[in-house]
C-alpha cells in the first residue's frame, strides 16, 4: 500500500499503524475461545472454599505443535499475573520473590501470597500450582493451606483438518478467606461471612477469570518474569 505524496506527516503515521497491525492479525493465527460450566461446590459456613472456570480453546494444529512446551506453559502464567494487573489498572501489582509470588494492593499491602510455583508438563497435560501461604484475603487457619491451579489439556481434534483444541481450567481449592469469618464465631456469622464472600470477592474472582480466558483469544503470551523455561522458542498465543 503506497502513501500519496500529499500525505500529513500525522495521516502517514496513522496509516504505518494500520498497516502493521493489517500485517499482525494476519501474522497471527486465528484462535477461538469458549466459556465452559462451572463445576462448583456449593458453599458451606465454616468450611473451606473451592471453585472451577473452564474453557475451551480452539487454534490451528501447526500453532499447538509449535507451544505444547514447558517455557509457554510458564508465559501462560505470567499472562495470567500479567491480566490481572492490567484489568485491575495497575491497582494489584505482583511481586516475584525467590520463594514465591505476591498479590499486592499497589505494590504495598499483600493481599495474597503464594509460594512458588510448582509445574507439570507432559504429552497432553500441563499444570501449574501455586500454594497459598498467607494474605490480608486470607484466613488465620488457612495459611499455608489450599492452592490456585491453571491447567491446559489437550483434546481430541476439532471439525477442521488443522485444527487444535486444550480445555484450560483455573481451580481455587481448600481456600479459607479472611472474609468468610472461619473459626470459633456462631453459625449466624459464618453464614453471613459466606454469603458476603460470594458477593464480592468470588464473583470477582469469577469475573476476572474467564475475562482472562477470552483475551487469550488475541494469542499473546508476554515472556516470564522468572523464565525458568526460557529458551530461543517463541511463544505467541497459547
Amino acid at each position: 500500500m503506497a502513501i500519496p505524496p500529499s500525505t500529513t506527516a500525522g495521516e502517514a503515521l496513522a496509516i504505518i499503524v494500520h498497516m502493521a497491525g493489517e500485517i499482525a492479525n494476519r501474522e497471527r493465527p486465528p484462535v477461538r475461545v469458549t466459556l465452559r460450566r462451572e463445576r462448583e461446590r456449593p458453599l458451606r459456613a465454616g468450611e473451606p472454599v473451592s471453585t472451577e472456570q473452564r474453557a475451551e480453546i480452539e487454534l490451528p494444529e501447526s500453532a499447538l505443535e509449535r507451544l505444547w512446551n514447558a517455557e509457554a506453559l510458564e508465559r501462560l502464567a505470567r499472562s495470567y499475573w500479567a491480566f490481572l494487573e492490567r484489568i485491575s489498572l495497575r491497582l494489584l501489582r505482583v511481586r516475584y520473590y525467590p520463594d514465591g509470588r505476591a498479590v499486592t494492593l499497589l505494590g504495598l499491602l499483600p493481599l495474597l501470597r503464594f509460594h512458588a510455583p510448582e509445574y507439570e508438563f507432559g504429552h497432553d497435560f500441563g499444570a501449574i500450582t501455586w500454594r497459598i501461604r498467607d494474605g490480608l484475603l486470607v484466613s488465620r487457619s488457612g495459611r499455608d493451606r489450599g492452592w490456585l491451579r491453571l491447567s491446559v489439556q489437550r483434546l481430541p481434534r476439532g471439525c477442521a483438518a488443522d485444527s487444535a483444541r486444550l480445555l484450560i481450567v483455573s481451580r481455587v481449592e481448600s481456600f479459607v478467606p479472611r472474609l468468610a469469618l472461619a473459626g470459633r464465631r456462631g453459625r449466624w456469622l459464618r453464614r453471613i461471612g459466606v454469603a458476603l464472600y460470594a458477593a464480592t470477592q468470588l464473583r470477582i474472582h469469577r469475573w476476572v477469570t474467564h475475562a482472562f480466558f477470552r483475551s487469550l483469544a488475541r494469542g499473546e503470551l508476554p515472556r516470564s518474569v522468572v523464565g525458568r523455561f526460557a529458551s530461543t522458542a517463541a511463544a505467541s498465543v497459547p
